[in-house]
């Protein structure tokens, strides 16, 4: 691409959104550079980038190229092509929206498109229950508030699997971006009725089906429970509140700061449950309050991370590993109580998840299907699972970036159904006078202690992901061990490995049972090192993962 041309094409055309076209008159020849050097990737989990001016952006233009390439792909594949729209609080995603659901129409292709704000999940619900051809969600998830992205899902309520995105990527590549793209008036559109507003009793039924999620099958819990919750000014608000309330959590405390949507996230910066500073105001209230549970969902409201009062009366917070395996354990232990269990159960996991998880799995005869990181895989697998008139054995699936999943109503992490179903198992054992922390330690003794972690290292623009390129290259270089740990055997995955899509994944398998996996992410400028520790106890397991994390730095620089 000759950059300058292109910028200078875009000063003459891209004239329709006035901040675009003010910020193109700001550039100096660098940012040209990063704004201009690449057509913003399109992959399995859609678009996402910094909002702004340029072909490597999040702007209605991209938005759009992307739209119409979409719409010539379910054109050429289905005889009445029609689609589901979703949006979260981040800046401009509502204009994002109404901008793709224009082009959509324009094009033909139904638009049924939610009222207000929702969460990433219930565009995969409506997808399957209004039996849409796709459906699009405008989403950055846990990402700081400069940027935003365009998450696309298959027929199935599922992420668009590699096959489906090389072949809207190849629409998408034909078109100019000026002058191949169909636009009509959102406004309009909902006059003539080629755009319609998804009914409420979708939304009642998503809520309906995160309720049946239950593993209590009867059983009587104390549900007053002090719970504070946090939507992170994002999308949770109303439906994991809603949920709770339905089934009896009434004593809830929202975080006041956080309640309202607001794409600028003015409390935390980066807004991800997985963050300690995300979860520090909500903490803070839980203190306050004396709560029992700190819940907060991440702004699309897929993701859930906890905190709960240790022995000496202060609040830890729990990784999404550690929450995945009570989960998964206390859902195994109801369903084995109750008689429940389908015939061959199966647990999905991805492959940077706590091994643990498998054991727990083993324990209760609960098979384990690994995949690829993303959750689109395991939402591939309950699919797969439903093919095979199986659907049922899907038991739960879980991941350490805080996404749990219990039912296949959706084939997309759910933190509605995360956030009930964390305060179910907080109840349950509540009743019991259990503490999660004391579960865990139960599920320690019993399959040993293990450490998970995970390290982000941050490479922006075109020499950052250059050199993360050149990185991967050098973990490809017949390494021998990790801190002394020996190098047991080494898994790629970039040709395709045990019956999974290709990607650019390394797993280490050191000796000791501990293990590394090195990726770089699908959405945002890092690489992101996995590290796995099995010990005798807590503070080696941590004095090792040190050592290991020091010695795999030393490939980063």
């Amino acid at each position: 691409m000759d950059v300058k041309k292109e910028y200078e094409r875009w000063l003459e055309n891209a004239t329709a959104d006035a901040d675009v076209a003010a910020e193109l008159k700001t550039l100096n020849d660098t940012k040209i550079e990063d704004a201009f050097y690449r057509d913003l990737a399109f992959g399995t989990g859609g678009l996402r980038g910094v909002i702004g001016a340029g072909t490597n952006r999040m702007n209605i233009y991209t938005v759009s190229k992307a739209s119409q390439g979409l719409a010539d792909y379910l054109k050429e594949n289905f005889a009445e092509p029609s689609v589901v729209i979703g949006y979260d609080s981040r800046i401009k995603s509502d204009v994002f929206a109404k901008v793709a659901a224009g082009v959509f129409a324009a094009n033909g292709v139904k638009v049924n498109i939610w009222p207000v704000l929702m969460p990433v999940p219930t565009v995969s619900f409506a997808t399957r229950y209004l039996h849409t051809s796709a459906g699009v969600m405008i989403t950055a998830s846990h990402n700081p508030s400069k940027y935003n992205g365009y998450k696309v899902y298959g027929a199935d309520g599922c992420q668009i699997t590699t096959e489906a995105t090389a072949e809207i990527l190849a629409e998408i590549e034909k078109l100019d971006i000026f002058a191949d793209v169909k636009h009509s008036d959102f406004e309009t559109g909902l006059a003539n009725g080629s755009v319609q507003y998804i009914p409420d009793d979708v939304y009642t039924a998503f809520v309906n089906e995160v309720k049946n999620q239950s593993v209590l099958f009867g059983e009587e819990v104390n549900k007053d429970v002090a719970i504070v919750y946090s939507p992170l000014n994002g999308t949770g608000l109303k439906p994991v509140t809603r949920t709770l309330k339905e089934m009896g959590y009434t004593n809830i405390t929202v975080v006041k700061e956080q309640e309202q949507p607001d794409g600028k996230f003015p409390t935390c910066p980066y807004p991800n449950p997985e963050i300690k500073e995300a979860m520090a105001l909500g903490m803070e209230y839980a203190k306050k309050c004396n709560a029992d549970l700190l819940l907060a969902t991440d702004p699309d409201c897929d993701r859930v991370g906890i905190a709960v009062k240790n022995k000496a009366g202060e609040y830890e917070l729990l990784t999404g590993n550690q929450t995945g395996m009570l989960l998964l354990d206390y859902i195994c232990s109801q369903r084995v109580k109750h008689s429940k269990m389908p015939a061959d159960p199966a647990m999905v996991k991805t492959i940077v998840t706590m091994d643990m998880g498998e054991q727990i799995a083993s324990h209760y005869g609960l098979r384990t299907i690994n995949v690829l990181t993303g959750f689109k895989f395991i939402g591939e697998q309950i699919g797969k699972l439903e093919q095979q008139g199986k659907v049922d054995s899907y038991v739960f699936g879980f991941e350490e970036s805080y996404g749990y999943l219990t039912g296949s109503y959706v084939r997309d992490k759910d933190g509605v159904d995360g956030a009930y179903m964390i305060c179910e198992m907080f109840s349950y054992y509540a009743t019991k006078g259990i503490s999660l922390l004391d579960k865990l330690d139960e599920l320690y003794k019993s399959y040993g202690y293990c450490l998970n972690t995970l390290h982000s290292y941050e490479f922006d623009g075109s020499a950052g992901f250059a050199k993360m390129q050149n990185i991967m290259q050098a973990f490809r270089s017949d390494i021998k061990e990790f801190a002394g740990k020996k190098v047991v055997k080494l898994l790629d995955y970039a040709p395709g490995l045990d019956g999974l899509p290709k990607s650019d994944v390394l797993k280490f398998l050191l000796e000791d049972n501990c293990s590394i996996v090195v990726r770089p992410s699908g959405t945002e400028p890092k690489l992101k090192t996995y590290i796995s520790v099995s010990a005798e106890n807590k503070v080696v397991a941590e004095k090792v993962e040190a050592e290991i994390c020091k010695s795999a730095e030393a490939y980063l620089k």
